[in-house]
């Protein structure tokens, strides 16, 4: 019995010494640079939003904050490296809920890290809707049901650019078939830039944009259908939503967020998000965001663990049901 005690004394010691480490650790952090690892070709939205966040982070904390480009394989090539970082908060991994946890059921076979176990959820960051746009020199469509008899009468031959595949437009564009039942040709590319300049060049007839499209829309070379959202987005109110526009039910929102590793101390995963909700308050972070086409939006690490959750049930869904496949 007296060894019993002395073993349960020793661990008690050991607990005690390993969370006061954890909190010197957090009182020293971050002591070097800290770096945001960003799962998309340089030139897109999400690239934008992380430099605009890596700014305000670094004048919080006095160190560099620098971000860093990791596209290819929908998303996964970057999530793969930050959970395979280790867990000390000088690796972050600017997520988006529409690509991060889809490309993480559709490449389930290949990949080595789990969705959810294998971060620690941060901070949300920013929402945003995708957009449904075409070239109307090549596809002559002024609104989603146009669209949508323009593909119903010509099956599989409609192209659609996204940002890759599964990644949250080519969702997009598979929750809208599966809604309607039209047949549309899939285009992946490495990111939302290059499938904008293929659009605006004739070589795909529409895309499941994101925000970084709405310059091309505004000077008239692209026309707008309708957002993905459930609802009108704030930034662009005139803008009709794919549901209203005659599909009931659709809704494919784009919420950006922070993770990191799994196993990072929640000291430090407390810090970096008080940081990002003082960043996200703002008021030239919000009109810098805005003027990108997102709203911001900070959030607690537990609220966000249950936010991706069940988004994650919500795509597992739409993915079975759908019978989406990688292309």
């Amino acid at each position: 019995m007296r060894n019993f005690y002395r073993i349960g004394s020793a661990l008690a010691a050991a607990l005690f010494l390993f969370a006061a480490a954890g909190i010197a650790t957090a009182q020293d952090f971050p002591n070097k640079t800290v770096r945001i690892i960003v799962p998309y070709p340089p030139g897109g939205s999400a690239e934008a939003q992380a430099r605009l966040l890596a700014q305000k982070l670094s004048e919080t904390w006095g160190q560099p904050v620098i971000v860093e480009s990791k596209p290819g394989a929908g998303t996964t090539i970057g999530a793969a490296y930050v959970a395979s970082s280790p867990p000390d908060g000088y690796t972050l991994y600017l997520a988006g809920t529409t690509s991060h946890l889809p490309s993480a059921i559709l490449f389930r076979k290949s990949i080595k890290y789990d969705a959810l176990k294998s971060f620690a959820g941060v901070s949300l960051v920013a929402s945003s809707p995708f957009i449904l746009a075409v070239n109307p020199s090549v596809l002559p469509a002024n609104s989603v049901k146009e669209y949508i008899d323009l593909a119903k009468a010509k099956p599989n031959t409609i192209t659609y650019a996204s940002s890759g595949n599964g990644a949250g437009p080519h969702l997009a564009g598979v929750l809208l078939q599966m809604l309607t039942g039209i047949k549309l040709v899939h285009v992946p590319f490495k990111g939302s830039a290059p499938a904008t300049v293929a659009l605006l060049g004739g070589q795909v007839q529409s895309q499941m944009a994101d925000v970084s499209v709405l310059p091309q829309l505004e000077g008239g070379k692209l026309r707008a259908l309708a957002v993905t959202s459930a609802t009108r987005s704030p930034l662009i109110p005139n803008l009709p939503t794919i549901a209203e526009s005659g599909v009931p039910g659709y809704d494919v929102t784009y919420l950006s967020a922070i993770l990191a590793p799994a196993g990072t101390p929640k000291a430090i995963v407390d810090q970096i998000n008080a940081a990002i909700n003082k960043a996200l308050t703002s008021p030239d972070v919000r009109q810098r965001f805005n003027a990108q086409g997102f709203e911001p939006t900070g959030s607690t690490p537990e609220a966000l663990d249950q936010l991706l959750a069940s988004e994650m049930v919500k795509y597992e869904k739409v993915i079975k049901e759908s019978g989406m496949k990688i292309d």
